[in-house]
């Protein structure tokens, strides 16, 4: 196997450290007198010891760190999914923290460009609101990509290399219509999308699925081919533009709980003539399937859950209206459908040689491979990559976006022998973050850990990351502090990748553990489906399971546990502080205090969601901390973004005030602009700075290394 890294890969990127926060609110909204922390080596004398074995001793939480919140936040750039241009060439959406969020549409160079290519102006972002999450915002063919425009929401249509981009869809006065998973259509001359429309109601818009006439320079109505249902995904136009299938799934119903894939037959003017219902019709067939995907000559594939509880690949046999499983795992080939656009698996061609190229989950850690359909066997590629997320084919390759425990997210090019069985070439294209290398002394290598949950004989997963620095260790009778993750979604996945935000604190002598809960993907159906009815339940429990499994096994100090979490994982985090004496102190990120409220306030995608994962209303004001602030008694610190359309800023300012009355230390911070996860560098930073300093004072007993001035806590300061 060759390993080869393109030459513009390693420009490192420029960091700035005078970002101030974008502050709306600070509760109170001022910073206290800057506490003393240690911010050079030198000053380190009362609390560092040098054991002249290269090495210096120092308290757990107090070592110094070259991977500061500066280099995490300049580290944050994210993928919104890639596509080939018609030259062969790579075109990604990338969002940039520096430019607070934007997401830039950028290109592969060629042979005479020194670097990626940026194909919109800077006016413009690729960024749609469908669903909130977004997702599938670009679509592109030859040289001519659409793309959703984040501030008008319309969809532009952009020469490469040409003037600026030109509307396709009409005004309608404000972001009111979302479009996203667009495809071309080129036998009708048209564009055909997911649309969402929200001019009539912003909690309950309608979705269908629409097409836009590429007009000579005009605007046109979009005109809805497919509707009806409350969601849909995944339009794709088979190869002859004979035949077009979808996704489709309705209340109270999540995609991974039960969903459709259709075909529907166009007529002559474009038109549905007729529809057939491919997967998920059965009534006594629990599935979700999801990803169709259309292969070169016409073949129709999709993933299922149908049969073992594992999304497996599967193929319709039109002429009998059935699906035949290609290759049948205990592993998952792909992942839950929060966001539009996913791309786990493509078809690889070559001589007449067909192939599937496509990635499982299993056991925590992804594998990629060839998948021959016709003899229905499997070779594995190995390749740097434990953790796969999209595929997309090229011209004799594929594009593959991964990340491993010592690679963070990437984008890489795999070149295979004619036979499309073998590995000849492996080399990044892109890097969330270039210049990591220098940082590799201070890199915590995660554990697989399975851990005892509450109910007997069942299991439960985490990733554990023992504290890390080249330069410091701790003393010999200490165990480090640990802080618990708890992923968002709560129908989502912890995964092993080089992630800074969890190096920021293993690398400053922290022990980090990132937990599947029961309801976590990856595992299966049966595993996912353990939250069911049960949110508030399981979640607490597993992540208290572990945090006590960690602490018999003497990995870490039992008096200095801290949990946090972000969105689902911010509601886990309070209902662990509420339910439970394990924590001694918690950081909510836009995370639910109260479910009636959400339910009442959150966005048409999850409006039912809740009530799969809770039940009734006796169960919904139980299971909500906001009622059950008597229970509290360590400190809490909350962050929120104000533009937050999934947990609306009121959760975070309920529970604030609550705890506040009650007179447990707690902190409120909100960000302007800031929508359900944060995007611009100074506040990442911050964010980060903040629950650091917030730990080490009330729960650590240690001073951070960090020049940091902390935010003033309520019932404290």
């Amino acid at each position: 196997m060759a390993l080869a890294i393109s030459r513009w890969t390693t420009l490192t990127l420029t960091l700035t450290s005078t970002l101030r926060p974008s502050l709306l609110r600070i509760h109170r909204p001022f910073l206290i007198k800057r506490l003393r922390c240690i911010s050079s080596l030198s000053e380190m004398s009362s609390s560092v010891e040098n054991t002249g074995a290269g090495k210096m001793t120092a308290p757990y939480g107090s070592w110094k760190s070259p991977i500061t919140a500066d280099v995490v936040s300049g580290a944050e750039k994210r993928l919104g999914g890639f596509a080939l241009a018609g030259d062969g060439r790579l075109v990604w959406i990338e969002s940039r923290p520096e430019e607070k969020g934007r997401a830039v549409v950028v290109k592969e160079p060629g042979e005479s460009e020194n670097g990626p290519v940026d194909l919109i102006p800077e006016n413009f972002a690729a960024r749609t609101l469908a669903q909130e999450y977004g997702g599938g915002a670009l679509a592109i063919k030859d040289s001519t990509l659409v793309f959703s425009n984040y501030k008008d929401q319309r969809l532009y249509k952009h020469s490469i290399g040409g003037s600026s981009p030109v509307p396709l869809t009409p005004d309608y006065g404000g972001p009111l219509v979302h479009y996203a998973d667009g495809v071309f259509d080129p036998h009708f001359n048209r564009y055909v999308t997911i649309m969402e429309d929200c001019r009539e109601s912003t909690l309950n818009p309608v979705t269908a699925i629409s097409a836009i006439p590429f007009a000579d320079g005009g605007i046109q109505e979009p005109k809805q081919l497919i509707g009806g249902n409350d969601f849909y995904a995944f339009p794709r136009i088979d190869p002859r533009g004979k035949r077009i299938v979808w996704m489709e799934w309705s209340h109270p119903n999540m995609p991974w709980d039960r969903s459709q894939i259709w075909v529907g037959y166009f007529s002559e003017n474009g038109e549905i003539s007729k529809r057939v219902c491919v997967a998920g019709a059965h009534p006594t067939v629990v599935e979700s399937p999801t990803e169709p995907k259309w292969s070169p000559n016409g073949e129709l594939f999709f993933i299922s859950d149908r049969s073992s509880g594992f999304w497996n690949i599967y193929k319709w046999v039109e002429d009998k209206n059935e699906a035949v499983p290609v290759y049948s795992l205990n592993a998952e080939f792909t992942r839950p459908l929060w966001v539009f656009g996913i791309s786990s698996y493509d078809f690889l061609e070559n001589g007449g040689v067909n192939r599937i190229v496509c990635s499982y989950r299993q056991h925590g850690r992804s594998y990629l491979g060839i998948l021959d359909h016709e003899s229905s066997s499997f070779s594995l590629l190995d390749i740097l990559f434990s953790d796969v997320s999209n595929i997309v084919s090229g011209k004799d390759c594929f594009y593959v976006e991964g990340a491993s425990a010592s690679y963070p997210l990437s984008i890489a090019k795999v070149t295979l022998d004619e036979k499309l069985s073998k590995l000849k070439e492996f080399s990044i294209v892109w890097s969330s973050s270039p210049d990591l290398t220098k940082y590799k002394l201070y890199f915590s290598t995660p554990e697989i850990i399975e851990f005892p949950t509450e109910i007997a004989g069942q299991n439960a997963y985490a990733y554990f990351y023992p504290p890390t620095n080249g330069d410091f260790q701790a003393p010999s009778d200490e165990k480090p502090p640990l802080l618990v993750k708890t992923h968002g979604g709560p129908t989502g996945e912890a995964r092993s990748t080089l992630d800074l935000n969890i190096q920021y604190w293993t690398s400053r002598g922290w022990a980090f553990v990132d937990v599947n809960y029961g309801g976590s993907t990856g595992y299966g159906r049966e595993y996912r489906e353990r939250l069911l009815g049960k949110w508030g339940i399981v979640d607490v429990n597993d992540c208290c399971s572990c945090a006590k499994f960690l602490v018999e096994q003497g990995k870490v100090d039992g008096e200095r546990l801290c949990i946090m979490g972000r969105s689902a994982g911010g509601y886990t985090t309070l209902a662990c502080l509420a339910f439970k004496d394990i924590f001694k102190a918690g950081a909510s990120l836009y995370g639910v205090a109260d479910l009636s409220l959400l339910r009442a306030e959150t966005h048409k995608f999850e409006s039912c969601y809740i009530d799969i994962l809770v039940g009734s209303e006796k169960e919904y004001f139980e299971r909500s901390p906001i009622n059950s602030v008597d229970k509290f008694s360590c400190p809490v610190i909350l962050f929120q973004g104000l533009d937050d359309k999934v947990v609306p800023p009121d959760q975070a300012r309920k529970i604030h005030k609550a705890l506040k009355d009650k007179g447990v230390p707690v902190a409120l911070i909100e960000y302007e602009g800031e929508q359900h996860g944060f995007r611009k560098a100074e506040n990442i930073k911050f964010t980060l700075e903040q629950q650091m300093v917030f730990f080490a004072r009330l729960v650590g007993h240690f001073n951070v290394a960090d020049d940091i001035t902390p935010i003033k806590i309520d019932n404290v300061d």
